[in-house]
């Protein structure tokens, strides 16, 4: 959004003000006076000398050139009135010398000047530093703490500049209505970026959410909002992780890292141990946000304090997953991929035998008269390695460890699997019909005497 409202290089957006717009009093090329008469109405603040020398700096076409007989100039006439239009020489010649810091710096002199500058003027030099801001900004002069806290609180500055700005006389109303908002993207896109960086968290998101007010559609600023919504303490993690997948559906650069990115992050405030259930939330986060610009009412992502919560709560375990809805969602994250210990459940079928692995049919209830009077199962327990299982009969009870990875509400059913089944609850062996036990050794005789 911000590179679309911005002009880069040599035609740059802010130039527009001053030239694109009919200059104002403030850009009126100052001109040596033509005659006594004229002189006499409105005498000039600075010699024919000092206005030629300006001139020659002006007009100068090489920029390091330019920029030498702009320092000869403020070191003959340091004091000069025609100094606004120096500073601005300046900031417009280091820019494009990719001098960035330089730009900044001689946008803050032209600022100092105060009311010698007109409005418009001030605001030419909060949006050229800014835009010089947003251009360097991964030069590492410009990383440290005091250089963005001076480039968040120009933007602040050049917010209010704006709105004291008043349409040219010469600028078509709909070209001022864009330039206004092109300026508000740029100076909040500034403010927002480097409070991020200062870990002021909430006054980024606010400046972010200013950017969205102008355009809604803006993939980028929903992406730095989401990053910041998740980077607060505690997290706004349903406006970060909607954000987040309202810049993906928007088709955001990169679209495929930022999926990426919002299924770490959630990895990372949930803990679960079932990876496809990150997935299938991410999948349904970019579908909610790929069809509505509103994050619905009723969104809500559980924490992994929410998940340990559920699994504390034993009793409303089987409860929950039969219910479905929000309660069931949250215990079927919380216990996807866990193992538990010791399940009592009743075989309800035959065993089904695949080699060394079994299958079990079996119902788990709250009580063992539910237990007892269940005719369908309601669990499918995966046995490996423990072929003995193949033995089990229809409606023994028996406890099982094992990993559950599988849950559909209708019918209602859990899967789990790499189950074993409690060894003292395994059949005993049995020996075939008509096989003796080993004989018995005769008892050794006494020696004679004995």
């Amino acid at each position: 959004m911000m590179r679309k409202w911005m002009v880069m290089g040599a035609g740059l957006l802010w130039i527009a003000i001053g030239i694109g717009a009919g200059a104002g009093k403030m850009w009126a090329a100052p001109q040596a006076a033509a005659a006594p008469a004229a002189a006499a109405q409105a005498k000039p603040t600075y010699t024919l000398a000092e206005y030629n020398a300006y001139k020659d700096a002006d007009a100068e076409p090489n920029p390091q050139q330019k920029i030498a007989k702009l320092d000869a100039f403020v070191k003959q006439y340091p004091n000069s009135t025609l100094m606004p239009y120096i500073y601005r020489d300046y900031y417009l010649t280091d820019y494009a010398l990719k001098n960035f810091a330089g730009t900044m710096d001689y946008a803050d002199k032209m600022i100092a000047l105060g009311d010698k500058v007109d409005t418009q003027g001030r605001l030419e030099a909060y949006v050229a530093r800014a835009q010089a801001y947003y251009v360097g900004q991964g030069m590492k002069e410009l990383q440290t703490a005091d250089v963005q806290t001076k480039a968040r609180d120009a933007a602040v500055a050049g917010l209010k500049t704006l709105d004291e700005w008043k349409k040219p006389d010469q600028m078509a109303d709909d070209a001022f209505a864009q330039q206004v908002k092109g300026f508000k993207v740029l100076l909040n896109s500034i403010a927002a970026m480097t409070s991020t960086s200062l870990k002021d968290y909430p006054g980024a998101a606010g400046f972010y959410k200013t950017v969205l007010t102008i355009d809604p559609t803006d993939a980028v600023s929903h992406f730095r909002l989401g990053v910041v919504d998740l980077q607060m303490n505690p997290p706004a993690a349903n406006d970060g992780f909607w954000e987040l997948a309202r810049s993906i559906g928007l088709k955001a650069p990169n679209a495929a890292q930022v999926q990426t990115y919002l299924k770490n992050q959630l990895i990372r405030y949930q803990q679960p141990s079932c990876d496809k259930l990150v997935d299938d939330q991410v999948t349904e986060l970019i579908t909610l946000a790929t069809s509505s610009a509103d994050k619905p009412a009723t969104l809500n992502v559980p924490s992994a304090a929410d998940l340990q919560k559920a699994r504390d709560d034993t009793a409303n375990f089987l409860p929950a997953l039969k219910g479905g809805g929000d309660a069931g969602k949250v215990m079927w994250l919380a216990s996807c991929g866990l193992e538990y210990p010791d399940v009592g459940v009743r075989v309800m079928d035959a065993p089904v035998v695949e080699g060394d692995n079994v299958t079990l049919k079996v119902f788990r209830g709250a009580t063992p008269e539910e237990i007892e009077a269940a005719t369908e199962a309601n669990m499918e327990v995966k046995i490996v390695g423990q072929p003995e299982a193949k033995k089990l009969e229809k409606d023994a009870v028996v406890r099982f460890t094992g990993t559950l990875t599988g849950y559909t509400q209708t019918p209602f059913l859990l899967t789990w699997d790499k189950a074993k089944i409690n060894t003292e609850d395994l059949p005993e062996e049995k020996a075939a019909p008509g096989k003796k036990g080993p004989a018995k050794k005769a008892p050794a005789k006494k020696a004679a005497g004995d």
